[in-house]
Parts: C-alpha cells; structure tokens; sequence
C-alpha cells in the first residue's frame, strides 16, 4: 500500500442505501483506500483481520472509526450556493427578492479584501461541513473579476477539504433592463446605478472569452475543485452571450448553472420582453443551445407545466431552494409536479443572506413539508425523496453522478455519519423520515471529503475554527458600516420599490405559487410593503 492510498475502515455503521427501503439500514463495514470506497460488506473487518489488527496488502489500516452507534450517510450535496455573501447572515429580515438584491449582491458594495474574501470562504464551507456537506455548488459573484480573487477562494476551499464546483456568476444584461417595470418608475440616472444583479459591460463575446481564459488558467488545478459556468439566469444574458457560453460548455465539457424563475418578477419579465421565445425563459435556453443534461436550473418556482415537460425531456435537472425562497417571499416550488415528470431534483441552501444557514436538514425539511400543505393530494416528495435531492440528485446536478451522492465502490470516499444517541435518533424508527424531519444537524459526528476526515467529533479539524472567528471579526469591522449604508441607500428607494412591486402583483399571470388560492393582500402605507 502506497502513502498515497492510505486506508480508514469505519465499521459496523447503519450504512444507508438509496434502493434499500427498510426503516433501519442494515449493518456494514467500510473500507476507504486512498480517496475513494474501495468496499461496502458486512463482517469486512474480520476479513481484514490480522495479528495487529485489520490489513490492506498486508499493511495495517491506518484508521478504524468504530460507527456501531452512527448512521452513514453520502455527504450531503449542497447543489446551490452563493459564498460571496456569508457574511450577511441575519442581516436582513423577510423582504421580496428584488429589494433583498439591492442589500445583498457584491455589485453594490466596494471591492473586497483578499483577506475578506478568504475569511468568508473558509466560514461558509465549515459551517457546510459541519452540517455534514461535503460538497457546494458555489456561484460565486465577485465584483470586479480579477484572478487574484479566484486564486484566494481556490486555496481557501483546498485548505477546508470540501468539494466545490465553482462556477463564476457572469451576465451581459444589466438587472434594471429585466425587472418588471424599474425601467418606467426609476429615472435613468437611478436605474443604471441599482447594480441588482451582476452585470458585465464588456461585451457578450469578451465576457465569454475571459471566462474561457479563466477555466483554461485555473481548471484541473485541485483534486476536490472542478468548474461550471454560471450564468446568472436567462434574462440576465443576451441571446450572443448564451450562444457563446453554449460552445464554452461543450468545448470544455463544462455543467452549466443558472437561476430561473425564482420570484414572480422574474416570471412576469418573461412574458413582458420574451415573446419571441413564447414568453419562456426555458424556451429561449433551448432556442440557445443551453438546456440539456449538463443544465441545472435552480429555483423553478414558476415552471408551467409545458415548461416543466420541456425540462424532463431534456434532461437537465432542478434544484429547489425552499429556505431562501420562503424570506425572500417568492413562493413554493411544484416539486411534486417536477418528480411525476421524472426531472432530477437537487437541494440547495442558497445565500446566507436570504437563508441565512448553510444548513440541508432545514432545507429538506422544507422541502417535504410545503409540497405537502400546496398540493394537499400530492404523496411526494417523501423523505426519502428529500434526502435523495440532497445527495444523489445534487450531485447529478453538477454532473459529479459517478462520484458522489451514494456509498458504494468505486465513489470518491464522501461520507457523514450521524450519531444515533442524539435525541432526533431516539428511537430510531426510520432512518430517511428522521433524517429529514427530526435531525437539526446537531447529530453530524463525523465528516470525510475525499478520504480526508475533516469533522470529528462535530467540530471541523481542517480549519481553525478560533484564529478564523477572529479573521471574520477583523473583516467585519469595515463590512458592518457598508452594509449599513447600502441598507440606507436602498431604505430611499422603497417608494419606488413598492410601486413596482405593487405593479408585478396587480399584472396577471397564469400560475400561482403561494399556499392557498387567493392573492396575497397588498398594500403600500407609507411606503410599506404588507
């Protein structure tokens, strides 16, 4: 045995399997050759028995995690995610999507320090790892898009251990031009300065080919970081930036991730400046070249329902956000609707910001509990259902399916084991249903990445989790006054904010993704959203 191939048997673990249906998972040894699972079997410790102990070619087992009283589980894949913002977790409180952009998106604020930039990184993937996430898809906006940047977050991430699919948040359409009606309330002046959303004014093809010097300089550079492109969503990108951006991912095999109909605005957008396309934005990704089964769409809360056939018979997958989406008051996702079409489905926490946790217990939870009380008939999701979003159909999403998402040979060695002495575990009745409705992540014990063990004991031992509170607290000092002032700049803007938000409420649609079936009130006292 190499010193490459070091090997770490965890044994006798409830080992949780996506096609096996008992409430308690049966019993198993895992054996962890270098960064991959090398075999799942029952009694696979005893096979390896030696006079010292267990052996692989004849060399001792470097690590033996006694999981007798765990549940394994595949490390959870957090298909969604934004690091940019981790900084602002409870800054705001629930306010509709377009004004929370103003508050929350780095165009807004000045450029941050490489220092900052590193702190936010590594807090973002160690509170994901200490949730039992082993893997993020990072849509990373950074404002400007300097390389100097890319490399702090790339040796920030290889330093945590968790696996990252980064993917750099791009758009050539300015956010003002495609949010209903801030073209007709805000003068001019005012519009070209509400930076909403992430613009680039360089050009549709030399935005592209930046982005391909990027992935060709960076690329293949860290085992456990792969790439994407990312843009921001539909509307944001003209039709010559989507059609370069198309060949960029077939030329280097690159999965795509954007957003898209997250909120009613973004809904109502498609109809008002999409007719060509039918007023779908999934329409004119197609017209584009860019849904397929490399795309991931996070969100869909407004998919109709030719768009959701149009989506299945593609290929490409959904990831729903059912946290942020609740405070940022966009509404609740057809998930039932998605999994009857046969669409993969992911799981994503979205921004600290407008969830405020990079928690997938929560989201799962969610996730189960609103698809039940919008469409009271519906039998799915289930928590089985839930927990394979967070684990197998995330990592289809980002086109990792034949590298993580499952415990079985052959896969990277990603693993979370929950302890089941935990209250959310007692009784353990049924592994999938407690998982998604007890377990707060108060129970993750230990996570590895890779064939790393980077949790132990609940407390992440790749970074040091006293000297990073403190780089957080020195980074905070400067950010606490620009959040402020960017929250009071956006505070004189709620006028104009309510009005349009009023006007995309009064405009009709034919889709309606808040529980219940009556519209909810809206009134403007004082300038006050109710």
């Amino acid at each position: 045995m190499s010193s490459q191939s070091k090997a770490i048997l965890i044994t006798a673990g409830r080992v949780y399997d996506h096609f096996d249906t008992s409430d308690r998972p049966a019993r198993a040894d895992i054996l962890i050759l270098g960064n991959h699972i090398e075999a799942v079997e029952p009694n696979l410790a005893e096979k390896l028995g030696g006079a010292a102990g267990p052996q692989v070619f004849g060399a001792p087992v470097e690590t033996v995690i006694d999981a007798s009283d765990r549940l394994v589980l595949p490390g959870l894949v957090n298909a969604h995610y934004h690091s940019h913002d981790t900084l602002l977790k409870g800054c705001f409180e629930t306010i509709p999507r377009e004004t929370w952009l103003l508050n929350a998106l780095p165009p807004n604020y000045s450029r941050r320090s490489p220092a900052e930039i590193r702190a936010r990184t590594l807090l973002g993937a160690v509170e994901c790892l200490r949730a039992g996430i082993t893997t993020v898809q990072d849509m990373l906006t950074l404002a400007p898009l300097d390389p100097q940047d890319i490399e702090v977050v790339l040796q920030a991430y290889e330093d945590a251990g968790i696996r990252c699919v980064l993917g750099l948040q791009t758009g050539d359409v300015h956010g003002a031009k495609v949010t209903p009606f801030w073209d007709e309330i805000f003068p001019e002046a005012v519009a070209n300065g509400l930076s909403g959303v992430v613009v680039n004014d360089s050009g549709a093809l030399a935005l592209a080919e930046e982005l391909r010097r990027i992935h060709e300089r960076f690329s293949g550079r860290k085992e456990t970081i792969s790439w994407g492109l990312a843009p921001s969503s539909p509307e944001r990108c003209s039709p010559a930036f989507l059609r370069a951006l198309a060949q960029l991912a077939t030329d280097m095999n690159l999965p795509v991730f954007t957003h898209i109909y997250e909120s009613r605005a973004t809904t109502l957008i498609a109809r008002q400046k999409f007719a060509q396309w039918g007023g779908s934005l999934v329409s004119y990704l197609a017209a584009h070249d860019m849904l397929g089964t490399r795309t991931s769409l996070a969100h869909g809360v407004w998919m109709l329902p030719h768009e959701i056939d149009m989506v299945a018979e593609a290929g490409a997958s959904v990831v729903l956000n059912p946290v942020g989406n609740l405070k940022t008051r966009s509404g609740v996702a057809p998930a039932a609707q998605y999994l009857a079409a046969g669409i993969n489905l992911g799981l994503g926490c979205d921004n600290n910001s407008c969830s405020d946790a990079q928690n997938l217990f929560q989201a799962m939870k969610a996730l189960a509990g609103l698809a039940a009380v919008s469409n009271v008939e519906a039998e799915r999701p289930t928590a089985r259902d839930a927990l394979l979003a967070a684990t197998a159909g995330g990592a289809r999403a980002l086109g990792l399916a034949n590298a993580v998402g499952a415990i079985r040979p052959g896969l990277k060695a990603d693993l979370t084991l929950l302890r089941l002495d935990d209250p959310s575990f007692m009784p353990f009745n049924n592994a999938a249903r407690q998982v998604v409705f007890s377990e707060c992540g108060r129970a993750v014990d230990t996570v590895l990445v890779n064939g790393r063990i980077l949790v132990r004991d609940g407390r992440c031992i790749s970074v040091n989790e006293s000297q990073l509170r403190d780089q957080v607290e020195d980074a905070m000092a400067a950010l606490r006054e620009e959040i402020a002032s960017v929250s009071a700049r956006t505070e004189t803007l709620r006028p104009q904010l309510s009005e349009a938000h009023r006007r995309t409420w009064d405009a009709p649609l034919e889709v309606h993704r808040y529980v219940g079936n009556d519209t909810p009130a809206f009134t403007v006292a004082a300038g006050k959203i109710n």
